[in-house]
């Protein structure tokens, strides 16, 4: 399928009654975080297949996607981004060159249309696999310091879906044991005036514990509590014994 057959086919499996549930859930009324959206009402099992089908898409066409003003077409952009992502990531090509060009080409594309990635289930399921995956493989772009900084310039972004991006992508650096890059955009977002921002925290903080070992997440916790947002912090200890995620809320 190209991005051309991939429009029409998804504009056909439209649904108003889901498109309007879809509307509510993701937030699209005036003044509320995805305010403008539009909806198709196509649940997401149905964009994975849709996806599975997009073999040999060309890199433009991913993009022609990802600008589309309905919601389920950009997030099938961005799946398929994801996908050409996890293909240049196999073992056997994780050091070689070309997987490398290809890998880092993929994530600068993906940072430059970020801005499409306008809510939180469109971050949420390519951030992590591209971004974080990216910040633990090899790159041609520069070193750890580099891949920082890329991650400090979503960090420092005005646009709350970059910023989400920069926190949520280290979910991977956690699960392989690294637990810097958790706690470094953890802080830089724990007063951040946003209820999504806060979640986001609090769930990577979480994630955070279960990879890096829960012994970390209570020395931050020890040195942050009292200036976390509650939602923050309920996310964070959500995992932790109950006499203990008692005493975090009364701390």
């Amino acid at each position: 399928m190209d991005a051309n057959e991939i429009v029409d086919y998804m504009l056909s499996l439209s649904n108003e009654a889901q498109s309007r549930q879809l509307m509510r859930f993701f937030k699209t009324a005036e003044g509320q975080y995805g305010y403008g959206d539009k909806f198709l009402g196509i649940k997401n099992p149905q964009v994975h297949e849709i996806v599975r089908h997009a073999s040999g898409i060309s890199r433009d066409e991913v993009t022609a996607l990802i600008h589309s003003p309905w919601h389920e077409i950009r997030l099938c952009g961005f799946l398929i981004l994801v996908d050409m992502f996890l293909a240049q990531s196999k073992k056997s090509l994780v050091d070689t060159p070309a997987a490398i060009r290809e890998r880092d080409e993929i994530v600068s594309l993906y940072i430059k249309e970020a801005e499409y990635a306008n809510n939180w289930d469109l971050v949420d399921l390519s951030v992590i696999k591209i971004i974080g995956g990216w910040i633990l493989l090899p790159s041609a772009l520069g070193d750890e310091a580099y891949k920082q900084s890329v991650i400090d310039d979503l960090a420092d972004s005005p646009n709350l879906w970059r910023q989400r991006m920069s926190v949520v992508c280290t979910w991977k650096t956690s699960q392989a044991g690294n637990p810097d890059w958790c706690l470094r955009y953890s802080l830089r977002h724990l007063h951040h005036p946003h209820d999504l921002m806060h979640k986001a925290v609090g769930w990577m903080l979480r994630e955070m514990g279960k990879g890096c070992g829960v012994e970390t997440l209570r020395s931050f916790l020890d040195e942050h509590v009292s200036e976390m947002n509650r939602t923050t912090l309920r996310y964070a200890i959500e995992r932790l014994p109950l006499d203990e995620r008692l005493y975090w809320m009364k701390r």
